[in-house]
């Protein structure tokens, strides 16, 4: 059996994540989805998200493509995530081009995949709060 592994925050569901979890279950025949945490976002990434941490992950669990979710707590996981979970191949989004090439040498294959271009978490952020009315 594959494992494919691949992180993210998983915000606002949208048809990008869609076809990003597609293309990552097609390199392989089990599809693990880190999800980054309430605390990870806030402290870590500055961000805050939309949907708490159980409900994102009820959502990606949703999708046919993911077969396990996990909690990402920390940048330092990955290659211990790879290893727990007996990972083959890790995938991201190609704005991470290069920084996880890292992984590689912990035997794994790194491929980064094209984004959907028309479609972000931030870019939606963005139009909804400029459908705002000024006051």
């Amino acid at each position: 059996m594959k494992r494919v592994l691949t992180y993210g925050t998983f915000d606002l569901m949208h048809y990008g994540h869609i076809n990003l979890l597609k293309r990552a279950k097609a390199l392989g025949d089990y599809l693990i989805v880190a999800i980054s945490t309430d605390e990870f976002n806030w402290n870590e990434k500055h961000k805050k998200t939309y949907f708490p941490y159980e409900q994102r992950k009820q959502l990606v669990e949703a999708v046919r493509y993911v077969d396990l979710v996990i909690p990402e707590e920390g940048w330092d996981q990955k290659v211990k995530d790879v290893h727990n979970f007996n990972v083959d191949t890790f995938v991201m989004g190609d704005d991470w081009e290069g920084k996880f090439d890292f992984l590689k040498d912990e035997g794994v294959d790194v491929i980064y995949l094209p984004r959907t271009p028309e479609i972000s978490t931030t870019k939606i952020k963005a139009n909804l709060h400029e459908d705002q009315p000024k006051n």
